[in-house]
């Protein structure tokens, strides 16, 4: 349909729509489920308009990084559940993690598996990473065919007997075959036998927050980056090192591209938006690995952000059972911050005031920059003419505080229970069709699509 047609399905008026750009007051219409205009005081009419005055229009946020469990761990989470909460939070597409998934996906037939529960309980479109073990470098490439979106390697042990961490042989065997295969590389980066030597030396002392978090220091996150990165240039592999928790990793990521690396760098919400006393004063919900930093390192995350180091924001959404989130010994507890709701609209909070700076940055985070490193396509990412409608209004609202009864996750638990935030996301469109409108989850009918790598030119 045209610019100039007169009917239109919906037409958004009156709000501000954000994109890497900046931000346009201008409306917008959607046809056929992609955007078909975006003018200022468009003209036309439409079987639904949508009034946005003094909200704001995002493009759709693409959470590149949840564990939603299923199948195996629905008790922790589910695909339904856990793309519910995502769509509650502004997200119209997620690549779920090839473990927590019990067994997990480290073949075409656990891919397919997935696939196909995903299609018929997701309530957005949907990315599958595959896994990368030494139990399974002859299967990269049936997942590649099936359709992954990347593989995804632990350099540490990851807490599941199924998926075992990768060692320097393995990894370096594994992005071999990636680089071949033209698949991107994720790595969970600590180093594992920093991590043991650090946790054996402060469980002796105690076993609280604090005692966790001194477990961890921040070199057990660098040495890993390092390795991962020498590895990347040796083989040349694309890589993507998630949830990094420190400025002096961005560091490293940035100077490596300098260099011509083929890497990118996500964090997430709870290492821009918590500290190491708020864990102590939340406790378990807010565990994590690699941890939550000191309050300096929290602000520079931030600032670098705002230079542009950064490439990607994920939720590294990870729940679990109350169960399992209990208990006096801190190190037993199972880590994981279930975010995938409130993570992203409390980014928009904390930098309301600085709007028209700060989110056309978060927007690109959060969306086109998503998109393009994943090879989308051109539909993905972006509210231009002709990209699917996928997109988030976010209101500006009286201060709130976020409580345990809203969740819409398996388990009522979210280190944000408690934290006021000043906006609210009223809409989630995907492909056109809303998914969440006004507080509540809508049935939108919506067939989930399964998204994966297209070519440099789609």
């Amino acid at each position: 349909m045209s610019a100039m047609a007169s009917t239109f399905d919906i037409i958004m008026r009156g709000g501000w729509i954000v994109t890497p750009e900046g931000l346009r007051r201008e409306d917008l219409a959607i046809a056929d489920g992609r955007v078909a205009a975006r003018l200022a005081n468009l003209a036309g009419d439409a079987s639904q308009v949508i009034d946005a005055s003094g909200s704001y229009v995002f493009p759709g946020f693409i959470d590149a990084h949840v564990h939603f469990n299923e199948p195996g761990r629905a008790d922790w989470e589910g695909l339904a559940s856990g793309s519910a909460a995502l769509a509650a939070g502004g997200g119209t597409c997620f690549f779920d993690m090839p473990l927590n998934s019990e067994p997990p996906v480290l073949d075409a037939v656990r891919f397919h598996e997935k696939e196909a529960l995903a299609r018929e309980k997701a309530h957005t479109d949907f990315a599958l990473w595959g896994g990368l073990t030494p139990a399974n470098l002859d299967r990269l490439a049936e997942l590649r065919d099936a359709g992954a979106i990347g593989l995804k390697a632990f350099m540490s042990e990851s807490g599941i007997a199924s998926f075992e961490r990768v060692d320097e042989p393995s990894l370096r065997a594994g992005m071999q075959a990636a680089a071949q295969l033209g698949l991107i590389v994720a790595v969970h980066a600590e180093d594992n036998g920093l991590a043991a030597r650090h946790t054996a030396e402060k469980k002796t002392a105690a076993r609280d927050a604090r005692a966790y978090l001194a477990s961890r220091p921040v070199e057990v996150e660098l040495a890993a980056i390092r390795e991962a990165l020498s590895l990347a240039q040796e083989t040349g592999c694309a890589l993507h090192i998630v949830h990094v928790s420190s400025p002096e990793g961005l560091a490293l990521i940035a100077d490596a591209k300098k260099r011509g690396l083929n890497v990118s760098a996500e964090t997430c919400p709870h290492y821009l938006l918590l500290n190491e006393d708020d864990v102590v004063r939340i406790g378990a919900p807010a565990k994590c690995a690699p941890p939550i930093r000191d309050e300096a390192r929290r602000r520079a995350l931030w600032e670098a952000l705002r230079a542009g180091i950064l490439d990607t924001i994920g939720s590294d959404h990870s729940p679990a059972p109350g169960t399992m989130k209990t208990g006096d010994d801190f190190f037993a507890i199972w880590g994981g911050i279930g975010g995938v709701q409130h993570g992203f609209a409390l980014l928009f909070s904390e930098t309301l005031d600085s709007a028209e700076r700060d989110w056309p940055l978060l927007s690109a985070l959060l969306s086109r920059n998503v998109a393009r490193r994943f090879r989308l396509g051109r539909r993905k990412g972006s509210l231009d003419v002709g990209s699917d409608a996928d997109l988030a209004i976010v209101t500006p609202s009286e201060p709130r505080e976020i409580a345990a009864s809203e969740l819409l996750t398996r388990h009522p638990i979210s280190a944000y229970v408690g934290r006021r935030s000043r906006v609210r996301v009223t809409h989630t469109l995907v492909r056109g069709r809303a998914v969440w409108s006004d507080g509540r989850l809508v049935d939108s009918h919506l067939q989930p699509r399964l998204l994966s790598p297209q070519s440099a030119t789609s």
